[in-house]
């Protein structure tokens, strides 16, 4: 048997119908680019996180980071606090806009370590940036707490958390922003590269809007230097037939992860576990073993595909070598990028395909 780490064509056949008419209202429309189904998709997303939530859509997940972060007036200089761990492009969506990362230690669930925020404020620092990693999501109360004793923004990167939710609040809601990736593995997943900006604050979506299209609110006449990230009508369209599914789509992946939990038994692995109070939608179910590579090796042999969310955390990427850091100075970061592994995970996985993976984890 053989099964990938993911596949992306088994939710489009699913409803290839709903997909197919999607594509071809846009082909004869004759409108491509900022029409009624990226204006639909906006509501409807925006709607879909609660009321008084607004919605700005973008090109894709970077760009949502980078628009959202200089909506809120942060640049050069100016700190934002971040965890270790992440996707190089939540560090990116700070240092294109000129500020500086700065790193703090994961916890025990892969999300950033509340206990470790106060300490790395300083007088620079503009706000801090949680990444809802792996569709896990943190404890938002603490985090909020804290930007509000210290008058700090926050940012949330829910680029693999759409629909994760915190005491029955959903991530993207407690920030001054909340920032979407939809490449298509996500489980909101586009057929190629889209994304959003949400905020309960209209007049930063209006910025975004503003800056996402030249910097102009009006053909021609441009207020400042903006980019070129639209989100296109197809991907608004076909992102809009994703999201009537969405609850579907995470119940299924919930379903998979809680079938890993219950079967996998091997005590050299250990589980993801998201702590009391959240709700995780399980973008990916990532295990940890001290003989990583070779269990990759493993199962590979046998068929299965795996991947390693992250190999090289930000600190250390050669992009980032201006900053000064050692291998060393997040052990904890360091640590979890020689022990993560993510195993098979995707809509349409077939409980015999589990059962093949847990069975191969648990005799290794």
């Amino acid at each position: 048997m053989e099964i990938s780490a993911n596949r992306m064509d088994l939710g489009f056949k699913k409803h290839c119908e709903e997909y197919e008419e999607a594509a071809l209202r846009v082909l004869r429309s004759g409108w491509y680019i900022l029409g009624k189904e990226d204006e639909a998709f906006e509501e409807e997303f925006a709607s879909y996180h609660g009321q008084g939530m607004y919605c700005a859509g973008v090109a894709n997940g970077l760009d949502a980071l980078i628009l959202g972060i200089r909506a809120l007036g942060i640049g050069e200089g100016d700190e934002v606090i971040i965890q270790g761990n992440t996707y190089i492009a939540s560090v990116m969506g700070a240092t294109i806009n000129g500020a500086v990362p700065v790193f703090v230690e994961p916890d025990e669930h892969h999300q950033i370590d509340v206990s470790k925020i106060e300490e790395a404020i300083t007088p620079r620092t503009k706000a801090v940036m949680v990444v809802h990693l792996y569709g896990l999501i943190c404890d938002m109360d603490k985090v909020c707490g804290i930007c509000r004793k210290h008058s700090l923004m926050l940012i949330e990167d829910c680029a693999q958390a759409h629909g994760a939710m915190w005491n029955g609040r959903k991530a993207g809601t407690f920030g001054d922003v909340g920032c979407f990736s939809f490449y298509p593995t996500k489980n909101i997943g586009a057929f190629g590269d889209a994304g959003a900006v949400i905020s309960r604050d209209p007049e930063i979506i209006g910025k975004i809007k503003v800056l996402r299209n030249y910097g102009s609110g009006k053909r021609y006449y441009n207020e400042v230097v903006g980019v070129n990230s639209r989100l296109d009508e197809m991907q608004a369209a076909l992102l809009r037939v994703r999201l009537k599914y969405i609850d579907e789509i995470t119940d299924e992946r919930r379903a998979i992860a809680a079938y890993y939990d219950a079967h996998i038994t091997n005590p050299g692995i250990i589980k993801p576990v998201q702590q009391d109070g959240g709700y995780a939608v399980y973008h990916q179910y990532v295990i940890c073993s001290g003989r990583r590579d070779e269990l990759m090796g493993y199962l590979k042999e046998r068929g299965i595909g795996t991947i390693i969310h992250y190999p090289l955390p930000p600190h250390l990427q050669e992009a980032y070598a201006y900053l000064g850091h050692k291998r060393g100075d997040l052990p904890v970061t360091e640590d979890y990028a020689d022990r993560v592994l993510s195993i098979p995970m995707y809509n349409g996985m077939k409980e015999d395909e589990m059962k093949f993976v847990t069975d191969a984890i648990n005799a290794f």
